[in-house]
Protein backbone atom coordinates (compact mmCIF):
# COMPACT_ATOMS: atom_id res chain seq x y z
CA UNK A 1 0.00 0.00 0.00
CA UNK A 2 3.27 2.15 0.70
CA UNK A 3 4.44 1.90 -3.02
CA UNK A 4 0.77 2.79 -4.06
CA UNK A 5 0.39 5.69 -2.00
CA UNK A 6 3.76 7.02 -3.31
CA UNK A 7 3.00 6.47 -6.83
CA UNK A 8 -0.26 8.64 -6.60
CA UNK A 9 -0.52 11.95 -8.88
CA UNK A 10 -2.40 14.97 -7.34
CA UNK A 11 -4.26 17.63 -10.09
CA UNK A 12 -6.66 19.50 -9.73
CA UNK A 13 -10.82 19.14 -10.89
CA UNK A 14 -10.60 19.95 -14.22
CA UNK A 15 -14.36 19.43 -15.94
CA UNK A 16 -17.31 17.91 -15.44
CA UNK A 17 -16.02 14.34 -16.64
CA UNK A 18 -13.91 14.73 -13.54
CA UNK A 19 -17.49 15.63 -11.36
CA UNK A 20 -18.87 11.94 -12.73
CA UNK A 21 -15.86 10.34 -11.81
CA UNK A 22 -16.18 11.82 -8.07
CA UNK A 23 -19.36 10.11 -7.94
CA UNK A 24 -18.53 6.96 -9.12
CA UNK A 25 -15.58 6.88 -6.62
CA UNK A 26 -18.05 8.18 -3.67
CA UNK A 27 -20.10 4.82 -4.92
CA UNK A 28 -17.23 3.03 -4.50
CA UNK A 29 -15.75 4.62 -1.28
CA UNK A 30 -19.30 3.93 0.73
CA UNK A 31 -19.62 0.24 -0.34
CA UNK A 32 -16.02 -0.42 0.78
CA UNK A 33 -16.58 1.22 4.04
CA UNK A 34 -19.68 -0.88 5.03
CA UNK A 35 -22.15 1.87 3.71
CA UNK A 36 -21.08 3.93 6.93
CA UNK A 37 -20.10 7.82 6.11
CA UNK A 38 -16.23 7.84 6.67
CA UNK A 39 -16.13 9.49 3.38
CA UNK A 40 -19.28 11.38 2.14
CA UNK A 41 -21.70 9.23 0.26
CA UNK A 42 -23.02 10.01 -2.72
CA UNK A 43 -26.01 12.46 -2.05
CA UNK A 44 -24.11 14.83 -0.26
CA UNK A 45 -22.13 15.33 -3.22
CA UNK A 46 -24.57 15.91 -4.95
CA UNK A 47 -26.61 18.14 -2.58
CA UNK A 48 -23.25 19.96 -1.99
CA UNK A 49 -21.85 20.77 -5.67
CA UNK A 50 -25.78 21.89 -6.57
CA UNK A 51 -26.54 23.62 -3.94
CA UNK A 52 -24.15 24.45 -1.17
CA UNK A 53 -21.27 25.32 -3.61
CA UNK A 54 -23.89 26.69 -7.00
CA UNK A 55 -25.91 28.98 -4.71
CA UNK A 56 -24.13 29.47 -1.68
CA UNK A 57 -20.33 29.67 -1.18
CA UNK A 58 -19.35 29.60 -4.97
CA UNK A 59 -16.14 28.29 -5.02
CA UNK A 60 -14.59 27.74 -8.32
CA UNK A 61 -14.42 23.88 -8.77
CA UNK A 62 -11.15 23.73 -10.56
CA UNK A 63 -9.26 25.58 -7.47
CA UNK A 64 -11.28 23.76 -4.75
CA UNK A 65 -10.95 19.99 -5.55
CA UNK A 66 -7.84 18.25 -5.51
CA UNK A 67 -7.90 14.66 -7.01
CA UNK A 68 -4.94 12.10 -5.97
CA UNK A 69 -4.89 9.56 -8.51
CA UNK A 70 -2.84 5.87 -9.52
CA UNK A 71 -0.86 6.40 -13.11
CA UNK A 72 -3.29 4.34 -14.65
CA UNK A 73 -6.18 6.78 -13.76
CA UNK A 74 -7.85 5.35 -11.20
CA UNK A 75 -9.27 7.67 -7.98
CA UNK A 76 -7.87 7.41 -4.87
CA UNK A 77 -8.28 10.23 -2.86
CA UNK A 78 -10.33 13.52 -3.21
CA UNK A 79 -9.92 16.53 -0.99
CA UNK A 80 -12.89 19.14 -0.90
CA UNK A 81 -13.97 21.90 1.58
CA UNK A 82 -17.76 22.51 2.51
CA UNK A 83 -17.73 26.16 3.76
CA UNK A 84 -14.52 28.61 4.16
CA UNK A 85 -12.35 26.93 6.17
CA UNK A 86 -13.13 23.45 6.07
CA UNK A 87 -11.69 20.48 4.96
CA UNK A 88 -13.09 17.19 3.83
CA UNK A 89 -10.90 14.31 3.17
CA UNK A 90 -12.46 11.51 0.64
CA UNK A 91 -10.00 8.19 1.01
CA UNK A 92 -10.55 5.26 -0.67
CA UNK A 93 -9.40 2.63 2.04
CA UNK A 94 -7.44 0.38 -0.17
CA UNK A 95 -4.82 4.32 0.23
CA UNK A 96 -5.19 5.27 3.88
CA UNK A 97 -1.96 5.71 4.96
CA UNK A 98 -0.54 8.26 7.15
CA UNK A 99 1.81 9.45 4.18
CA UNK A 100 -1.20 10.44 2.39
CA UNK A 101 -2.96 11.96 4.87
CA UNK A 102 -0.07 14.30 5.64
CA UNK A 103 -0.04 15.19 1.81
CA UNK A 104 -3.79 15.95 1.99
CA UNK A 105 -3.83 17.79 5.38
CA UNK A 106 -0.36 19.83 3.78
CA UNK A 107 -2.33 20.54 0.73
CA UNK A 108 -5.60 21.22 2.64
CA UNK A 109 -3.41 23.48 5.04
CA UNK A 110 -2.37 25.66 2.03
CA UNK A 111 -5.38 25.79 0.12
CA UNK A 112 -8.07 25.77 2.48
CA UNK A 113 -7.26 27.73 5.83
CA UNK A 114 -9.03 30.91 6.37
CA UNK A 115 -7.17 34.56 7.91
CA UNK A 116 -8.89 35.61 10.93
CA UNK A 117 -8.85 39.22 12.03
CA UNK A 118 -5.40 38.93 14.36
CA UNK A 119 -3.35 37.58 11.49
CA UNK A 120 -3.57 34.06 12.23
CA UNK A 121 -4.43 30.78 9.78
CA UNK A 122 -7.43 29.01 10.74
CA UNK A 123 -8.66 25.63 9.35
CA UNK A 124 -11.00 22.94 10.06
CA UNK A 125 -10.99 19.40 9.54
CA UNK A 126 -13.55 16.72 10.08
CA UNK A 127 -12.91 12.89 10.69
CA UNK A 128 -14.94 10.16 11.80
CA UNK A 129 -14.60 8.68 15.34
CA UNK A 130 -13.44 5.49 13.92
CA UNK A 131 -10.76 6.91 12.44
CA UNK A 132 -8.46 6.37 14.02
CA UNK A 133 -5.35 7.17 11.82
CA UNK A 134 -6.77 10.45 10.95
CA UNK A 135 -7.21 11.55 14.22
CA UNK A 136 -3.32 10.61 14.85
CA UNK A 137 -1.90 12.29 11.85
CA UNK A 138 -4.33 15.23 12.90
CA UNK A 139 -2.89 14.84 17.04
CA UNK A 140 0.72 14.92 15.55
CA UNK A 141 0.24 17.95 13.31
CA UNK A 142 -1.27 20.30 15.92
CA UNK A 143 -4.81 19.72 15.35
CA UNK A 144 -7.45 19.87 18.42
CA UNK A 145 -11.30 18.59 18.81
CA UNK A 146 -12.82 21.70 17.98
CA UNK A 147 -16.22 23.23 19.71
CA UNK A 148 -18.27 22.84 17.21
CA UNK A 149 -21.35 20.12 17.92
CA UNK A 150 -20.02 16.89 15.91
CA UNK A 151 -22.21 15.36 13.22
CA UNK A 152 -24.60 12.50 14.57
CA UNK A 153 -24.40 10.41 11.36
CA UNK A 154 -27.74 8.54 11.73
CA UNK A 155 -28.94 5.34 10.30
CA UNK A 156 -31.90 2.37 10.22
CA UNK A 157 -32.36 -0.08 8.17
CA UNK A 158 -35.16 -0.42 6.41
CA UNK A 159 -36.07 -3.93 7.56
CA UNK A 160 -37.42 -1.72 10.55
CA UNK A 161 -40.71 -1.69 10.51
CA UNK A 162 -42.10 2.10 9.70
CA UNK A 163 -44.20 3.56 12.63
CA UNK A 164 -48.05 4.40 11.31
CA UNK A 165 -48.21 7.88 11.89
CA UNK A 166 -51.03 10.14 11.39
CA UNK A 167 -51.13 13.42 9.70
CA UNK A 168 -52.48 16.37 11.59
CA UNK A 169 -56.08 17.18 10.51
CA UNK A 170 -56.32 19.46 7.65
CA UNK A 171 -53.00 19.23 6.35
CA UNK A 172 -51.72 16.98 3.40
CA UNK A 173 -48.66 15.55 2.60
CA UNK A 174 -47.80 15.50 -1.46
CA UNK A 175 -45.12 15.83 -3.73
CA UNK A 176 -43.35 19.15 -4.79
CA UNK A 177 -45.03 20.68 -7.90
CA UNK A 178 -43.61 22.23 -10.21
CA UNK A 179 -41.56 25.65 -10.83
CA UNK A 180 -44.36 27.54 -9.85
CA UNK A 181 -44.26 26.06 -6.14
CA UNK A 182 -40.28 27.10 -5.76
CA UNK A 183 -41.42 30.29 -4.04
CA UNK A 184 -43.21 28.57 -1.42
CA UNK A 185 -41.00 26.04 -0.62
CA UNK A 186 -38.27 28.19 -0.77
CA UNK A 187 -39.93 30.09 1.54
CA UNK A 188 -41.25 27.51 4.33
CA UNK A 189 -36.68 26.42 3.70
CA UNK A 190 -36.22 30.32 5.27
CA UNK A 191 -38.22 30.18 7.54
CA UNK A 192 -37.65 26.95 9.10
CA UNK A 193 -33.48 27.46 9.49
CA UNK A 194 -33.77 31.53 10.04
CA UNK A 195 -36.79 31.72 12.61
CA UNK A 196 -35.09 34.30 13.86
CA UNK A 197 -33.98 36.26 11.05
CA UNK A 198 -35.91 39.54 10.06
CA UNK A 199 -38.06 39.08 6.46
CA UNK A 200 -36.18 41.81 4.76
CA UNK A 201 -32.35 39.12 4.82
CA UNK A 202 -34.40 36.36 2.63
CA UNK A 203 -33.20 36.55 -1.04
CA UNK A 204 -35.75 34.53 -3.36
CA UNK A 205 -36.61 30.84 -5.00
CA UNK A 206 -34.41 31.31 -7.83
CA UNK A 207 -31.94 28.94 -5.93
CA UNK A 208 -34.01 25.43 -6.11
CA UNK A 209 -33.85 25.24 -9.79
CA UNK A 210 -30.44 23.85 -8.99
CA UNK A 211 -31.19 21.75 -6.34
CA UNK A 212 -33.26 20.12 -9.15
CA UNK A 213 -30.31 19.51 -10.94
CA UNK A 214 -28.26 17.18 -9.26
CA UNK A 215 -28.31 13.70 -10.49
CA UNK A 216 -29.79 12.12 -7.70
CA UNK A 217 -32.97 14.55 -7.46
CA UNK A 218 -36.25 12.62 -7.85
CA UNK A 219 -39.42 15.09 -7.80
CA UNK A 220 -41.11 11.43 -6.11
CA UNK A 221 -39.04 11.85 -2.93
CA UNK A 222 -39.47 15.82 -2.68
CA UNK A 223 -41.93 15.81 -0.42
CA UNK A 224 -44.18 18.78 0.76
CA UNK A 225 -47.06 19.36 4.06
CA UNK A 226 -50.01 21.87 2.77
CA UNK A 227 -51.46 23.43 5.90
CA UNK A 228 -55.42 24.05 5.77
CA UNK A 229 -54.61 27.32 4.28
CA UNK A 230 -52.49 25.63 1.24
CA UNK A 231 -49.75 27.30 2.41
CA UNK A 232 -46.23 24.97 3.01
CA UNK A 233 -46.12 24.26 6.61
CA UNK A 234 -43.13 21.52 6.33
CA UNK A 235 -40.68 19.62 3.73
CA UNK A 236 -38.29 16.80 3.58
CA UNK A 237 -36.08 15.58 0.38
CA UNK A 238 -34.83 11.82 -0.15
CA UNK A 239 -31.71 11.07 -1.91
CA UNK A 240 -31.67 7.18 -3.41
CA UNK A 241 -29.20 5.79 -5.00
CA UNK A 242 -30.01 2.44 -6.49
CA UNK A 243 -26.52 1.26 -6.63
CA UNK A 244 -26.18 1.46 -3.17
CA UNK A 245 -29.82 0.50 -2.18
CA UNK A 246 -29.13 3.71 0.23
CA UNK A 247 -31.56 6.86 1.06
CA UNK A 248 -31.04 10.02 3.06
CA UNK A 249 -32.95 12.96 4.22
CA UNK A 250 -31.55 16.14 3.24
CA UNK A 251 -32.98 18.68 4.30
CA UNK A 252 -35.81 18.30 6.82
CA UNK A 253 -37.58 21.18 8.06
CA UNK A 254 -41.03 22.96 9.65
CA UNK A 255 -42.33 26.73 9.48
CA UNK A 256 -42.18 27.50 13.43
CA UNK A 257 -45.96 28.45 13.10
CA UNK A 258 -46.50 24.70 12.28
CA UNK A 259 -44.07 22.72 15.18
CA UNK A 260 -45.16 20.59 17.53
CA UNK A 261 -47.83 19.09 15.63
CA UNK A 262 -45.99 15.90 14.72
CA UNK A 263 -45.92 17.36 11.04
CA UNK A 264 -42.54 16.43 10.44
CA UNK A 265 -42.13 13.37 11.88
CA UNK A 266 -45.45 12.50 9.77
CA UNK A 267 -43.65 13.56 6.46
CA UNK A 268 -40.57 11.41 7.40
CA UNK A 269 -42.62 8.31 7.80
CA UNK A 270 -44.14 8.87 4.20
CA UNK A 271 -40.65 9.64 3.00
CA UNK A 272 -39.53 6.44 4.37
CA UNK A 273 -42.48 4.16 2.85
CA UNK A 274 -41.36 5.87 -0.52
CA UNK A 275 -38.01 4.54 -0.34
CA UNK A 276 -38.01 1.06 1.37
CA UNK A 277 -41.32 0.54 -1.91
CA UNK A 278 -37.68 1.81 -4.24
CA UNK A 279 -35.83 -0.88 -2.99
CA UNK A 280 -33.75 1.23 -0.11
CA UNK A 281 -32.50 -1.12 2.20
CA UNK A 282 -30.63 1.62 4.39
CA UNK A 283 -32.00 4.94 5.14
CA UNK A 284 -29.42 7.98 6.89
CA UNK A 285 -29.88 11.93 8.52
CA UNK A 286 -27.72 13.76 9.79
CA UNK A 287 -28.48 15.36 13.30
CA UNK A 288 -26.48 18.22 15.31
CA UNK A 289 -28.95 18.80 18.19
CA UNK A 290 -30.73 17.08 21.08
CA UNK A 291 -34.16 18.14 19.79
CA UNK A 292 -33.76 16.76 15.85
CA UNK A 293 -31.74 13.77 17.40
CA UNK A 294 -34.37 12.78 19.31
CA UNK A 295 -37.07 13.61 16.27
CA UNK A 296 -34.55 10.89 14.40
CA UNK A 297 -34.39 8.27 16.87
CA UNK A 298 -38.56 7.99 17.38
CA UNK A 299 -38.61 7.04 13.65
CA UNK A 300 -36.02 4.06 14.09
CA UNK A 301 -32.78 6.27 13.67
CA UNK A 302 -31.40 4.86 17.06
CA UNK A 303 -27.42 3.87 15.22
CA UNK A 304 -25.07 6.59 14.73
CA UNK A 305 -21.69 7.33 14.09
CA UNK A 306 -19.59 11.00 14.98
CA UNK A 307 -17.86 13.15 12.60
CA UNK A 308 -16.04 15.38 14.84
CA UNK A 309 -14.78 18.59 13.63
CA UNK A 310 -10.82 19.18 14.43
CA UNK A 311 -9.09 22.71 13.94
CA UNK A 312 -6.06 24.30 13.86
CA UNK A 313 -4.48 28.15 14.06
CA UNK A 314 -1.25 29.06 13.62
Amino acid sequence: MYDLVMKLILRKYRTESDGEKIRQFLREVFLANDRREISWPLYRWDYWRWHVNENIFKFDLSAAIFLWETPDGRLAAVLNPDGPGEAFLQVHPEFHTPELEVEMLSTAETQFATTQAEGRQRLVVWAHENDLLRQDVLKRRGYAKSQWLPEHQRRRAMSQPIPEIPTPDGYILRTLGGVDEHPARSWVSWKAFHPDEPDEKYEGWDWYANVQRAPLYRRDLDLVAAAPNGEFAAFGTLWFDEVTRAAAFEPVGTHPNHQRKGLGKALMAEGLRRVRDLGATLCTVVSYSQAAGALYASLGFTKYDLSEPWVKEW
